[in-house]
């Protein structure tokens, strides 16, 4: 199947190369030179705008946008559309919040075009091990871009399908990504216990090959924690600093509205902003309350 690919970061490019291998004719652009220049040796072809990408693809079109979430998205769809025709379809692979996917895909729906939401989860290892995908649009359009899905998926039948209407796909991994953040802390927090329990000699490293087969625990990010932990147990070359996609934070959003009570999932994500504050005026006041009340000692920096 024939597909235009907007976006050859880490992702972008590790689909566009799974894609090629697949048999798919790809049309493939994105601002950095040797992304593009990589994809052109497997065999695609290169487009430096919307308008040669839409003349370079046969009706109807299909565009991938693997690009940030927010406005680089709805600049995006400004750029192709005076280049779309009616029946076309533009997907958008990203972190994207599903209310911005409702949105477009209802303006869109207006011109004769075909908006489809696919929530993405593999990272880096989707290239060998294939894309979990979440999908979201119209029963027609999700079906006519199948080959895509199947090539890209773990296995023809295996790890994608449509799961509702558009803003289905992205509210799906949005609410995955929720669940990632919990299953994340657990672990970490888990390990950290071991660590410290220095009079016990445990090796960690150890243990998360222990709990690959058979345990309960066990689980794809335990292999990647095995991994990790061989390269270094103490993890002494890391910085304690978490990033956060904005998924989480839409989770927890998402879970007050609708009343749902999720401690795991919103401590998680308070974890990885405490990670970023070295400063900590809240343990400094704690400190010093602790110092009012109690005349209990207080380290200096």
């Amino acid at each position: 199947m024939e597909l235009g690919l907007v976006g050859l970061g880490k992702m972008g490019g590790n689909m566009s190369e799974r894609l090629i291998k697949g048999g798919h004719s790809l049309v493939v652009m994105d601002r950095a030179a040797d992304a593009v220049g990589r994809q052109t040796k497997l065999g695609a072809k290169s487009a430096s705008t919307p308008a040669e990408m839409c003349k370079l693809l046969s009706g109807p079109r299909a565009i991938w946008l693997m690009i940030p979430a927010g406005a680089p998205v709805d600049q995006a769809i400004a750029d192709f559309l005076p280049h779309l025709s009616k029946g076309d379809t533009l997907i958008d692979g990203g972190n994207t919040n599903y209310k911005d996917t409702i949105r477009r895909g209802k303006e869109l729906a207006a011109k004769g075009i075909h908006y489809v939401d696919v929530g993405t989860s593999g990272g880096i290892w989707g290239i060998t091990e294939g894309y979990s995908m979440m999908i979201g649009g119209d029963h027609a359009a999700v079906e006519r871009l199948s080959p895509i899905f199947k090539t890209l998926a773990p296995a023809p039948d295996k790890g994608w399908g449509r799961v509702g209407p558009s803003g289905a796909g992205h509210f799906t991994k949005m609410v995955h990504n929720g669940i990632e953040y919990g299953m994340m802390q657990a672990f970490a927090e888990g390990f950290a216990i071991m660590a410290k329990k220095k009079d016990l000699e445990l090796n960690v490293q150890q243990i998360s090959q222990i709990w690959q087969h058979g345990s309960v625990v066990r689980s794809w990010l335990l292999d990647l924690i095995s991994i990790g932990l061989k390269d270094d147990a103490t993890l002494k070359d890391i910085k304690p600093w978490v990033a956060d996609s904005g998924e989480g934070r839409w989770t927890v959003a998402e879970a007050i509205d609708l009343d749902v009570f999720a401690p795991v999932i919103t401590l998680s994500l308070q974890s990885r902003f405490r990670s970023r504050d070295e400063y900590c005026y809240t343990d400094r006041m704690l400190a010093m309350m602790r110092n009012q009340f109690g005349g209990h000692a207080i380290k200096k920096t």
